[in-house]
């Protein structure tokens, strides 16, 4: 068995599709809407087939005590960056953007290098990446470091 896919209910699912879209490289499917009930849905597709549906509806009760991040349901998500230094530099560019770092990277009891930060409506993504330096890490590294390249060559 495998998870297919995991849902966040939202108050804007636009601003966190682009959210996700900016930061985490994956794309979004066309959206749902029932107009009958209000229900508004995207999918977010990762590489390989993770997915991450994002849910707006009327009526739904916004989370409150966000500051402990402790609540029951949905803890977190958890998204590989392919190392621990594209782990360093999309926290320090979610920081520069203005997204609250809620934990800094480091190595975790668990054998896990990551770092968390809080999406557009507080929801916690771990970014997570490689222990050991692979091939496949530094092609990660250099084709996000040309996609998030702000500078001119």
């Amino acid at each position: 068995m495998q998870i297919v896919h995991i849902a966040i209910w939202s108050e804007n699912i636009e601003k966190l599709k682009d959210f996700y879209i900016e930061y985490f490289d994956c794309s979004a499917g066309e959206k749902y809407l029932n107009p009958k009930t209000g229900f508004e849905s995207y999918f977010l597709v990762f590489d390989g087939e993770m997915r991450l549906e994002l849910m707006q509806k009327p009526g739904i009760a916004k989370c409150v005590d966000i500051d402990r991040g402790l609540r029951s349901g949905l803890a977190h998500i958890a998204i590989s960056a392919g190392s621990r230094g594209c782990v360093d530099a999309l926290t320090e560019r979610l920081r520069s953007a203005g997204f609250r770092v809620v934990s800094e990277p480091r190595m975790t009891g668990d054998g896990y290098y990551e770092s968390c930060v809080l999406d557009p409506e507080c929801n916690r993504v771990e970014i997570t990446g490689s222990t050991s330096c692979r091939l496949n890490c530094v092609k990660e590294f250099i084709k996000r470091l040309f996609l998030h390249c702000r500078c001119v060559l």
